[in-house]
């Protein structure tokens, strides 16, 4: 016995069977006695996806049945191969099907059947299959026997996914047509009261639904003759409730599956029952492109069959106008940015709809090319993906190898939905995380040896290759088209890419063609990496606010640097770095500016640490070394420049980066906006700073004769306003104090002379007209302002704070900071104006009240003609200046006794303000994040118009582009103007109580 149990065991295990112990004992039992010792039945058992769940599944069924019935299933699966591979193939293969045959054990009989109409049935037979079932359970479990065919003739590939897809569609067809006879049965007056059309939507609609899927509808109604329509509408919904109910409703039988009525005129707020004009007025003035594309699988499916027709025939061709309405381009936009935020992160990986590479990217690329190509193609407007996605091929829309290989990928994806769904017929997208559902999974796709491994191999592969042809999918043919390569015949005609070009956001698609041909034409090694690199760089740039900027300056860096031999393989195999400069190009004018005066920093896209800030000490000493190479003031600034302008490119490109994400950094690793107005601030302060040393040494070189004379006098640059505060944007101006101290024994004229001699020297090569951006130093807040003398002595300095120093002078004080030149005579003016901008005693309620009056008279007489207060980043409501304003009144305040708030930077003070109890940390909160906002406002006006500016522009594109920067997506400009209304109307209320009533 022992001998013979041992070699059953090791049989079992042999044919795949994960228990052999609990095996060996259900063939020893009672039920299978008739059977255990053939031998084709071990065979069979371990020929499907779960030897066990089949094992077990048969004794179920055969306990259920009465003796003599038992005799006849036993004989009938060890004499008949069609019925042992497909009834054991279900059991293997599905759970909740093995239930359903323990509760309804003559249902083996549906499997029994062999001919033609069975092997490919349709919604005629699935109808008499359905035909007997009078009340809810009985078309419950006449649904499941119809299953049973379904899944047998999958399981056992007799039917492929296609078929099987269509099967189901068509099984779905006849439960609801039967559902709602039901219904109609139970409430014959309300049948009586309408006609109602049932309109099948989504995979149903496309004849390719899913074991467990929500059915998608729409139901139209219309009135019966002599019948309100009111009346009609009230009785066509309650049938289509009942309808619904007798489909969803879970009893002893189980359920059959959710009919969702969501995609209706309006969705859950909306009515759930219309007549066709009610829909025809929704869709010609409220609908969005995406109800535009759910239509394209719109097709009657239940209930009156000359309504649903109408129904049909009627939308039919506004689906096909869709792509030529107002903001097709921005929905497309937002439709084509994948929708995975809603997947916990866990489950992410293991998403085959929605993850990366998952059956969405597939079905969404098809519709979309179908919206574009099919208003002027009929033969593109097929519901089914797999079939559309043929006819885009074939029509030269797509590539054949790249259709082909979708087609193979969607379909091993689908199958895999498939098997995950039968086992327990449950609705769900998620591959198993358990080591025995993912076995059952890869034995039932047909991996026998390392089915887990063989499995997520072939998973990923498909999912990878899904993910890589999505974008290509749109891009590629017309590369094809531009490049005139090859001899396929069904090249992309021109109008279809220039349909295709302004679908995806591009204005100028003739411009589009122009420089694709001229990238992309050609046999050299050159065009064949950017035909490589095109098809997702075009994406990238679709994605942004300007795609046809991003692809001229491509075109413009790629002549410039074609014939390099870093910049293609660069690009080519380096990802991150093609998407880092795609984001650049299309992000608005400076960054891309910068850029073309000097082609080859795109080399400091290739990595994070060509990205990071350079220290300002290295910086420095790179300027004064090019300084002193030079021959003469004019070369020694412009090698100054050219550093500024590289320095400018590595911040504007480290913050696009950075504010927009590339596919290879991480959610968890983005930066915080206001962490990168602070990064930008210290970038373009260290790098004026260097600038300015700069042109200080090559000035007063020139004033000096490179040193053939002594300088008679110490020469400091004070940096003023957000220049001293550390706070620079990409478009501000050096403000700045000039200051000197003669040296000992020097004549004071002469010092003087040759200290303002060095200042304007300094002003005028900052400002002469060059190709690099030029950088405006200010000194009118001198004493005195434009009245007062360029440059003052410490003495001269000290003698007019003494005695003629107003409180604005003060305020204006509390930025100052040395930039360049002597460092000792900076630390002196510092020290010399200490008490004046920390007054020990504070401020008198005089000079309280008089820089409130000086603030009010700002915001009256300062503000652009016709500019909107609500909208002005500087001068507006709750912006910059009501912001710095009551920040620098609390350090003339409190200062004097809280050295914490000795800071020249406005987010800093206003930290210690709170830290120190003077403002309420949550007003602090309220300043802060209008400051941060504000600022990050003028940061993008820059870098979108290549201009400063203190208001969001006027010219759509650019303002769209600016909502980018700031977070929203494609058409949400409203959204941004009302977030920063709101956010300064906020701040403006803090600084209310705080500057003017504190």
């Amino acid at each position: 016995m022992q001998g013979r149990r041992s070699s059953t065991f090791t049989r079992l295990l042999r044919h795949g069977f994960t228990d052999p112990a609990g095996a060996e004992r259900l063939l020893e039992g009672d039920a299978l006695a008739e059977a255990r010792t053939d031998p084709v039945l071990l065979e069979a058992l371990g020929a499907t996806a779960d030897p066990d769940l089949a094992l077990l599944g048969l004794v179920r069924l055969v306990e259920a049945l009465a003796p003599e019935e038992r005799r006849v299933l036993l004989d009938t699966v060890t004499t008949a191969k069609p019925l042992r591979d497909r009834l054991l193939g279900v059991l293997g293969a599905s759970e909740a099907l093995g239930d359903h045959l323990a509760r309804h054990p003559a249902d083996w009989h549906a499997l029994v059947t062999y001919e033609a109409a069975d092997l490919h049935p349709g919604v005629a037979e699935f109808e008499r299959g359905l035909a007997a079932a009078t009340d809810p359970d009985a078309l419950r479990a006449a649904y499941r026997r119809c299953l049973l065919g379904i899944a047998a003739r999958d399981v056992c590939g007799t039917s492929d996914l296609v078929r099987t897809a269509a099967e189901l569609a068509d099984l779905a067809t006849a439960t609801l047509r039967a559902a709602l006879a039901i219904a109609s049965a139970e409430t014959p007056q309300d049948a009586a009261a309408a006609r109602l059309a049932v309109i099948g939507m989504g995979k149903c609609g496309g004849h390719e639904l899913n074991y467990v899927s929500d059915v998608d509808v729409i139901f139209v109604a219309e009135p019966a003759e002599g019948v309100a329509e009111t009346e009609a509408l009230q009785a066509a919904t309650r049938l289509a409730v009942r309808m619904m109910r007798i489909c969803s409703d879970t009893t002893a039988e189980g359920t059959i599956w959710p009919v969702d009525p969501n995609l209706r005129p309006e969705g859950k707020n909306g009515p759930l029952v219309r007549t066709l004009s009610s829909h025809l007025a929704y869709y010609a003035r409220w609908a969005k492109t995406w109800e535009f594309q759910a239509l394209l699988k719109a097709r009657p499916v239940a209930g009156d069959p000359a309504l649903g027709a109408e129904y049909t025939a009627a939308i039919r061709p506004l689906v096909w106008q869709a792509a030529e309405r107002d903001h097709f381009v921005t929905d497309v936009q937002q439709m084509r940015r994948r929708v995975v935020d809603n997947i916990p992160a866990a489950q992410v990986d293991r998403e085959l709809k929605l993850g990366p590479g998952g059956l969405r990217d597939v079905e969404f690329a098809v519709q979309l090319l179908q919206l574009v190509h099919g208003r002027t193609d009929a033969s593109l407007r097929s519901p089914t993906t797999l079939t559309a996605l043929a006819q885009l091929a074939e029509g030269g829309y797509v590539g054949r190898a790249d259709a082909a290989s979708l087609d193979s990928a969607y379909r091993f994806l689908r199958l895999m939905e498939h098997r995950i769904q039968l086992y327990r017929m449950r609705r769900t997208h998620l591959v198993p995380d358990d080591e025995a559902g993912l076995r059952r999974l890869g034995r039932g796709l047909g991996y026998r040896s390392e089915p887990v491994a063989s499995l997520n191999r072939e998973w990923k592969r498909h999912a990878v290759e899904v993910r890589r042809l999505h974008e290509k999918l749109f891009y590629r043919p017309l590369l094809e088209s531009v490049a005139q390569l090859g001899t396929d015949d069904t090249r992309l005609s021109t109008d279809a890419a220039r349909q295709r070009l302004q679908a995806l956001g591009y204005d100028d698609p003739a411009a589009a063609m122009r420089h694709l041909e001229a990238l992309a034409s050609g046999v050299s090694r050159a065009s064949s990496i950017q035909r490589t690199l095109l098809p997702v760089l075009l994406s990238w740039f679709a994605d942004s606010a300007d795609p046809d900027a991003g692809l001229l300056g491509f075109r413009k860096v790629s002549d410039a640097l074609g014939k390099t031999p870093w910049y293609l393989r660069l690009l080519r195999d380096e990802g991150a770095t093609a998407q880092r400069l795609a984001r650049v190009l299309s992000s608005g004018r400076l960054a891309p500016d910068l850029l073309m005066r000097a082609p080859e920093a795109v080399a400091m896209l290739g990595s994070a640490e060509g990205l990071a800030p350079r220290d300002g000490t290295a910086l420095e000493q790179e300027v004064l070394a090019a300084v002193g190479r030079a021959e003469g003031p004019e070369q020694a600034i412009a090698a100054v420049r050219g550093v500024r302008r590289r320095e400018l490119f590595r911040t504007a490109a480290a913050d696009l980066i950075d504010t927009y994400g590339d596919d290879v950094a991480r959610e968890a690793d983005r930066v915080p906006p206001a962490d990168l107005v602070d990064r930008v601030g210290r970038a373009v302060f260290d790098l004026t700073s260097a600038t300015v040393a700069g042109a200080l040494r090559a000035a007063v070189n020139a004033v000096t004769g490179d040193d053939t004379r002594p300088m008679p006098t110490r020469f400091a640059v004070i940096g003023m306003g957000r220049f001293g505060g550390r706070e620079l944007g990409y478009g501000s101006d050096a403000d700045v104090l000039f200051v000197h101290e003669p040296c000992d024994g020097a004549d004071q004229e002469e010092a003087g002379r040759a200290a303002l001699a060095v200042a304007n020297e300094l002003r005028r090569l900052l400002q002469i007209p060059t190709a690099d951006p030029p950088l405006l130093v200010d000194a009118d807040l001198r004493p005195e302002g434009k009245s007062g003398p360029l440059v003052r002595t410490l003495a001269s300095y000290a003698a007019y704070y003494r005695r003629w120093s107003l409180v604005w002078e003060s305020q204006a004080l509390l930025r100052a900071t040395p930039v360049a030149g002597d460092t000792g005579l900076g630390e002196r003016f510092t020290e010399l104006v200490g008490p004046l901008r920390y007054p020990a005693g504070g401020l008198e309620d005089e000079a309280v009240r008089e820089i409130r009056r000086l603030k009010a008279r700002m915001e009256s007489e300062r503000m652009p003609r016709g500019a909107d207060p609500t909208l002005h980043a500087k001068l507006g409501r709750g912006g910059l200046s009501d912001v710095e304003w009551t920040v620098q009144l609390l350090q003339l305040q409190h200062a004097g006794r809280l050295p914490e708030l000795r800071t020249t930077g406005t987010r800093e003070a206003l930290a210690a303000a709170a830290a120190a109890g003077l403002v309420d940390a949550a007003d602090a909160e309220v300043l802060d994040e209008a400051w941060v906002l504000a600022t990050r406002v003028r940061n993008a006006v820059m870098l979108v118009r290549g201009r400063p500016g203190d208001t969001f522009p006027g010219d759509g594109r650019e303002l769209a582009a600016v909502a980018r920067y700031l977070g929203f997506p494609p058409g949400h400009v409203g959204d941004m103007l009302d977030d920063y209304r709101r956010r300064t109307r906020r701040a403006r209320a803090v600084v209310e109580r705080i500057f003017y009533q504190g």
